[in-house]
């Protein structure tokens, strides 16, 4: 269906419908994402977004080229925040023949004197248009479209200007008569009265569009009461933008670091997505000869219940208790699937049918009660070819620590955590010695693993380290790690193996596995005080 064609189905839905505010290509699509019919191309945030006053500053030329920008971005149809026509009639003609070429759907001008001031900066002090000159300039622009269904909304500021009533009444008749597809009525009051006033003298001769940013709280219902036709939600977008983005500059001033915001942003790949990234890796697939490598696969352990949570984990495995709204296996995913995998498995146990994620691989390992994490790996052995993750589901870590292991070299690379402090005597893990200890000073040589053992921990021991359930492996070191697996399935014992027991033999094997150390940083939830420092992450 044509953009022109969607938006004037909104208009003349028998149902409220919605428009969100965007103000360039990438919160267009993050508009479309959402679920939206339909976008504003918001006068207000496209010139904030180019640190202009919203007072025709932007030229229409500037405006409307971040139009373009937004119709390319997305498959919406864009009602165009037109100001007053950009000047008179002739300038009205112009512009409803360029936003037709643009794929824009329509446009909606106000009554205003140009240059316009925005509505909520003086509003009783800016003069109205003449309702016959205003009345041209609509007929303008529908004489201009050459696709009927291209909308033009006559906005009315009769209200914003100290006027009553009855002159918005006579304007509205006037810019209807002269064949507007809708109208637009503004208020600044923070009670909806005037809007409701209007509407039911209106008495529904064409379709009714507001904009409650001043009487927001007013519930929806009342508006659908009043037979409003369609809601402009009008530049949250862009005031949400500002509070992040002020939050995350003070954030980083004041650190000098990038730690404490990198796993509260939107990750490059995230931008990247967004910007279609993949249809162009797919052109290019297409269009170019390329060296095809292997994509990375994952794969998440998550078959162990959790007793040490007790009720917490009645009807759900450890993986998928929340931690700050996301559960452990969950934030693991979106990190993952962040650096670009797609390839995900999980191989889950008990409470398996709670798990019900989306483009996932699932493994059930339905011995999860009289056996441990080597079966489970051991079940999803298929997916342990080219460049692998393996990560438990029930640890949390920063997203840096997951992007360092991604451009580490080495094939196979396990994540060890040097960190002394966040571990209490008796606590238990797979304690690791190393060929050299942390420095936290970067040079070119790599630690490898020599012995690793789970035990209790003890200060006198001679380890450099915990393995905090992370690795990586490269096509060789994923032939290295199915070896490994197959050889020890032959034993009786099996069932009840670990993962350093892997280690352990692929070490046997004389097979290098390198260690990227972190200084904390990251969590395994074996407890419920292990619950309560999660929420920091």
């Amino acid at each position: 269906m044509k953009k022109t064609t969607q938006l004037k189905k909104l208009l003349q839905s028998s149902e409220l419908e919605f428009l969100m505010e965007a103000h360039n290509g990438l919160s267009a699509k993050i508009v479309e994402e959402a679920g939206f019919k339909g976008i504003w191309g918001s006068g207000l945030s496209i010139s904030a977004s180019l640190g202009l006053r919203d007072n025709n500053e932007a030229s229409w030329t500037q405006v409307l080229e971040v139009a373009e920008y937004m119709s390319d971005a997305t498959t919406l149809p864009i009602l165009l925040d037109g100001d007053t026509g950009y000047g008179n009639f002739n300038n009205m003609r112009r512009l409803v023949k360029k936003l037709e070429q643009r794929g824009v759907a329509g446009v909606c001008i106000e009554d205003k004197v140009f240059p316009k001031t925005n509505s909520f900066i003086r509003g009783e002090k800016q003069p109205l248009a003449e309702i016959e000159e205003f009345s041209g300039k609509i007929k303008a622009g529908i004489d201009s479209r050459t696709d009927e269904d291209f909308c033009i909304i006559a906005r009315i500021e009769a209200f914003i200007a100290g006027w009553g009533l009855e002159e918005a009444l006579k304007r509205a008749q006037a810019y209807y008569e002269a064949g507007a597809d809708a109208v637009l009525i503004h208020s600044k009051l923070s009670r909806p009265d005037q809007i409701l006033d209007f509407a039911r003298a209106w008495k529904n001769q064409c379709p009714i569009i507001i904009v409650p940013t001043k009487y927001y709280s007013t519930p929806t219902q009342v508006f659908r009461d009043h037979h409003i036709s369609l809601i402009i939600w009008a530049n949250h977008l862009m005031r949400s933008a500002i509070t992040a983005m002020k939050t995350t500059a003070k954030k980083i001033h004041s650190t000098q670091s990038l730690l404490e915001v990198e796993d509260k942003i939107a990750s490059v790949n995230e931008v990247f997505r967004l910007q279609n990234d993949e249809e162009l890796r797919l052109a290019e697939k297409k269009y170019l000869k390329t060296d095809n490598a292997d994509e990375t696969k994952t794969i998440i352990l998550a078959a162990s219940r959790g007793k040490e949570l007790g009720g917490l984990t009645e009807d759900k495995p450890k993986a998928l208790v929340r931690i700050n709204g996301r559960s452990p296996v969950e934030r693991v995913m979106d990190f993952i699937r962040d650096q670009g995998v797609k390839d995900v498995s999980l191989v889950r146990g008990y409470k398996k049918e709670a798990f019900q994620f989306e483009n996932i691989t699932y493994y059930d390992n339905d011995l999860y009660e009289t056996t441990d994490e080597l079966y489970s790996l051991y079940l999803a052995q298929e997916k342990i070819e080219g460049y692998c993750i393996i990560s438990y589901g029930d640890i949390l870590f920063r997203k840096h620590i997951l992007i360092q292991l991604l451009e580490e070299e080495g094939d196979l690379v396990i994540v060890v955590d040097a960190d002394e402090t966040r571990r209490t005597l008796n606590h238990e893990g797979d304690f690791v010695a190393c060929s050299k200890p942390y420095s936290k000073k970067y040079d070119e040589s790599v630690p490898l693993l020599k012995r690793i053992q789970f035990s209790k921990y003890t200060r006198d021991q001679d380890f450099h380290g915990e393995w905090i359930g992370l690795m990586k492996s490269t096509p060789a070191g994923s032939i290295e790690i199915v070896k490994a697996i197959k050889k020890l399935s032959q034993q009786e014992t099996f069932n009840k193996l670990k993962m350093h027991h892997l280690f352990q033999e692929l070490l046997k094997n004389q097979v290098d596995i390198r260690v990227l150390y972190t200084d904390g940083h990251w969590l395994d939830i074996d407890s419920l005080h292990d619950l309560r420092v999660g929420f920091s992450f």
